[in-house]
């Protein structure tokens, strides 16, 4: 039985828990005002193209282009750039560490994919095995990575707050922590979330995201996680039990806070349940989008 159907058993089982309240993050905020969302209802999932993701085929980038480098990266763990393709479109990139050793790149592009698959919010992102850059010292092949696209619809504005917002508390906000328990995400903290503005027309929307999401698929340990390792993301347990009412995880990460006494069995359900919607080739495809 694979991982997400021993969740969905195990919360059917105990799925008459009571809920009780927490102090951080707390426990519901006001309903979240029109023009603001993390997850939109996903109508139209059995239909929906985990290959290329919710921007489609045309945004994404050329795998025969040749790229610019504008900047590289300054911050963070992982090796990067900034550059530009020959349409003048800009994207931020993800490498690897030399010898590949526990790539984040492509289990961003994954759990991106089932993210926006079953409804929650998401940037353009894509994956590149290797790429063309030109820089100062001529044109050259690159180990490629995550590509993320600065589309003019999208205005990044600020990170927002696991513990302050305007879905703590809310069916989508519960699922977004369980999807990410169970993909074993271990970078949880704040500054991994986005606030976009996003204009469509006329229309302006707000939309909550969590962004940088390649530390998964390994174990959850504080010290020196692994990520990508199928062997270790298959040993390592989800759900261990209940406390007080309240769904006992595995999860062994800094971000404990997210987690004890505030998830309960009809979260775990729910979230089970929307992924559960996904079809084998749908899966499929999310793990062929990212080599």
């Amino acid at each position: 039985m694979n991982r997400t159907a021993i969740a969905c058993v195990l919360a059917a089982a105990v799925g008459g828990a009571a809920c009780a309240g927490v102090k951080t993050p707390q426990l519901r905020n006001a309903p979240p005002p029109p023009g603001v969302s993390m997850w939109v209802e996903p109508a139209d999932i059995a239909s929906r193209d985990l290959f290329y993701g919710p921007w489609g085929a045309e945004h994404a980038p050329d795998p025969d282009g040749v790229y610019e480098l504008i900047e590289l990266k300054h911050s963070g763990v992982n090796l990067g750039m900034t550059v530009k393709d020959d349409q003048g479109r800009e994207w931020s990139v993800k490498q690897p560490f030399p010898g590949n050793l526990d790539s984040e790149a492509p289990v961003e592009v994954v759990i991106s994919r089932l993210l926006s698959g079953v409804g929650y919010r998401q940037p353009p992102v894509y994956y590149l095995p290797s790429f063309k850059l030109k820089d100062d010292f001529g044109t050259r092949t690159e180990t490629g990575g995550r590509f993320r696209l600065k589309h003019d619809s999208l205005k990044e504005l600020s990170a927002w707050k696991w513990e302050d917002n305007p879905f703590v508390g809310t069916k989508e906000y519960q699922g977004l922590v369980v999807l990410l328990t169970l993909f074993n995400s271990t970078d949880l903290k704040n500054s991994n979330n986005s606030l976009y503005e996003h204009r469509d027309g006329d229309l302006v929307e707000h939309w909550y995201l969590t962004r940088d999401i390649g530390s998964a698929l390994g174990d959850t340990n504080r010290i020196a996680p692994r990520k990508n390792h199928v062997d270790t993301f298959e040993r390592t347990p989800f759900i261990v039990g209940l406390d007080n009412g309240w769904v006992n995880f595995a999860y062994t990460g800094w971000y404990q806070n997210l987690l004890s006494g505030r998830i309960s069995p009809e979260d775990v359900a729910w979230a089970c349940r929307l992924l559960g919607r996904l079809s084998d080739r749908q899966l499929a495809d999310a793990f062929r989008a990212a080599g």
